[in-house]
């Protein structure tokens, strides 16, 4: 008769990750507040940016709770978006969340267990070169949203500097000079944990290598930055993720995002 109590075991190296993640998102925020169950963070410079004004969940909350608890945080807001990094917590508090009106994302959290690459032709880059084709991009993802909010999501990628020891943008250059395709680094050595995040090719610049590029750089930077654990988080329903996984990315846990507004 099978033991009912060896119930699968978190991978050890989600917990790392979800300091790194909560750790992040109060280093890069302007103001925080203490929440039952995590902490809200707020940024005036970038008030259309969710991620910038948001809910963090990282410990156990009542479920029935949260609903308020994000009403109260969010609610002199236009839009309302919590971010729970515990599969269990994020689990239980899904319907609570979606009786009041909220939209339910899942996100894989994916671990790099592959070959370190020997590096790829990307280079640093600063946010003045990537502000055109973010910009494009941008609004190509959303075509009627005004230009203030269009500035919001590029100028607040400066903020993110904040949120790590080190923080790098990594570009993959066209002949020409242009960036065709970027992502952010951000590194940790003191507990060893790298994220790669927001990795994007420019539409015209599509199938051409520069991702890779850009991604075989980040991982050889992050492991010469002494990060044994290299992350990033992608969308459980969106296609990037079995480009990761061709990549040496396994999945090992989920994080979760509720979204209003």
């Amino acid at each position: 008769m099978p033991d009912l109590d060896l119930a699968p075991q978190p991978d050890p190296a989600l917990q790392p990750i979800n300091a790194f993640l909560s750790a992040f998102a109060r280093r890069q925020a302007a103001r925080t507040v203490d929440l039952p169950g995590g902490f809200a963070v707020y940024d005036d410079a970038f008030a259309h940016s969710r991620a910038n004004n948001q809910v963090v969940i990282d410990t156990a909350v009542d479920p029935e709770e949260l609903p308020a608890v994000a009403e109260e945080a969010l609610g002199h807001l236009p839009h309302r978006l919590v971010s729970v990094l515990d599969d269990e917590v994020a689990r239980a508090s899904a319907e609570p969340m979606l009786r009041a009106g909220y939209t339910h994302s899942t996100y894989l959290v994916m671990r790099h267990e592959g070959p370190v690459p020997a590096g790829g032709a990307a280079e640093e880059v600063d946010l003045d070169a990537l502000r055109t084709p973010l910009t494009r991009r941008w609004r190509g993802f959303l075509p009627d949203v005004g230009d203030e909010v269009l500035r919001h999501l590029v100028d607040r990628r400066e903020a993110r500097r904040r949120g790590a020891d080190a923080v790098h943008f990594i570009g993959a250059r066209t002949e020409s000079g242009e960036v065709a395709s970027w992502a952010d680094l951000y590194l940790d050595p003191a507990t060893g944990v790298a994220q790669i995040e927001d990795l994007i090719t420019s539409e015209a610049h599509l199938g051409r290598g520069y991702a890779d590029a850009v991604l075989s750089t980040a991982l050889r930077w992050a492991a010469d930055g002494a990060c044994g654990t290299r992350f990033l988080t992608a969308d459980a329903t969106d296609w990037p993720r079995h480009w990761y996984a061709r990549r040496g990315f396994r999945v090992i846990g989920h994080s979760h995002c509720f979204e209003r507004g």
